[in-house]
């Protein structure tokens, strides 16, 4: 079986045929990614994964066969820049001490360039997840001593998840409670 990049040849044929009809057909990457993967039994994320490693194998001639005339293309990924970062931190600081969400400080830093307000939420989301403490610091600095607001609902839907696990673990203990005592009744 000759594989390109853990794809068949014809896996690869496919993903990106569907790919280029979908694209022509105005579909988003995004929903092509998670139709192809539900039809294939993939994860979205892994399908995106590997078109992306895909389109960057440039040095394989099967590859460059099955894109040449379809114009798909990956655009560059740009990080941010550690500026960047903490000006994105201190542009949500002040939005949220001035009692904004976090999405309506973003759209304001990001002057509605909704491409950049979708890549500052993404960044935002990173920096919350792995840095919290940095997060967290930026608020303090900026005199806002509350627990992370994201974080905070976070941890409350964790605590409310539980609680709907205790309770239906409770729901049924109960009912298996209910169909014993039922048993012993028709004993008597």
């Amino acid at each position: 079986m000759n594989k390109i990049n853990g794809y068949t040849e014809e896996e690869a044929i496919g993903l990106i045929e569907y790919i280029y009809e979908g694209k022509h057909a105005g579909k988003t990457l995004s929903y092509l990614f998670e139709t192809y993967g539900a039809a294939h039994s993939r994860a979205k994320g892994s399908v995106r994964n590997y078109y992306y490693a895909f389109l960057k194998r440039t040095d394989d001639d099967r590859v460059r066969r099955i894109l040449e005339g379809k114009g798909l293309s990956a655009g560059v990924i740009r990080p941010f820049t550690e500026e960047e970062t903490e000006e994105l931190l201190e542009k949500v600081v002040d939005g949220r001490s001035r009692g904004l969400s976090v999405r309506r400080a973003l759209k304001e830093a990001s002057g509605g360039d909704e491409k950049l307000m979708l890549r500052m939420q993404n960044k935002y989301r990173n920096l919350l997840k792995k840095q919290p403490e940095r997060v967290e610091r930026a608020a303090k600095a900026a005199g806002m001593s509350e627990i992370n607001p994201f974080l905070k609902h976070r941890l409350e839907k964790e605590i409310d998840a539980l609680y709907a696990r205790i309770a239906e673990g409770l729901k049924e203990e109960n009912a298996r409670l209910r169909a014993e005592i039922e048993r012993l009744k028709g004993e008597k």
